[in-house]
């Protein structure tokens, strides 16, 4: 007899199952898109600010670029950027970045830190000497996501490329155009919802919107 975590299934939310796995697989965000592809095509060492609200696609598109560029990731979640977990991902990045799938070496190392306006000071100060050239982590791109950047000291700041802010402006169309094809794929022919009630500010919203608009349907 089949056990019951063996029989029961638990399907994919839309978010998960439609998350953009390529920077080109993003719904809006162009700009955004053109600078991520241009650096992934000539990447070099630098810190990249992701500044939005939640639910932009920041974390998602950070890990898209890294996949680009075939790089080793050390992802820090929210909350867990302290001194400690910095210097045990530093020294990680001081190796030579390696592909344990296929055994084969990487050329990068791409840090993915989430809130980053979140660290202490004390990581702050740390990671500042990691940008400001007196204790560089070699073949190392870093990415910051924050929701603010109001946290972060003048000094650290002027050592971050700053991407436009990540946010729905713009991406209404390309919005509903991807819960359309959604619908088609998964309404199993019933009517259409109205996607003028669509909320845009983010795609995380729309698709959970959708999602509950497919379990009345």
């Amino acid at each position: 007899m089949a056990s019951q975590t063996q029989t029961l299934a638990f399907p994919e939310s839309l978010t998960e199952a439609y998350k953009p796995q390529t920077i080109g697989e993003f719904v809006g965000l162009a700009q955004h898109k053109a600078i991520l592809e241009k650096l992934a095509t000539q990447p070099r060492p630098c810190a990249l600010r992701f500044l939005g609200g939640p639910g932009t696609g920041k974390t998602t598109m950070a890990f898209a670029f890294a996949r680009a560029i075939n790089a080793e990731i050390h992802h820090i979640p929210s909350g867990d950027c302290n001194l400690e977990t910095l210097q045990r991902v530093s020294a990680m990045c001081h190796r030579v970045p390696y592909d344990f799938q296929v055994g084969q070496p990487r050329a990068w190392h791409v840090v993915i830190i989430d809130e980053a306006d979140e660290m202490s000071a004390a990581a702050q100060k740390y990671l500042l000497s990691k940008l400001d050239g007196t204790d560089t982590c070699p073949a190392t791109i870093w990415i910051l996501t924050c929701n603010s950047d109001e946290r972060f000291e003048a000094r650290f700041l002027s050592r971050l490329i700053k991407l436009p802010k990540f946010n729905g402006y713009g991406t209404g169309n390309d919005i509903r155009d991807l819960l359309a094809r959604i619908w088609s794929e998964r309404g199993n022919g019933a009517p259409e919802p109205d996607f003028s009630r669509v909320p845009t500010s983010n795609v995380r919203e729309a698709l959970q919107w959708l999602e509950v608009e497919l379990l009345a349907a």
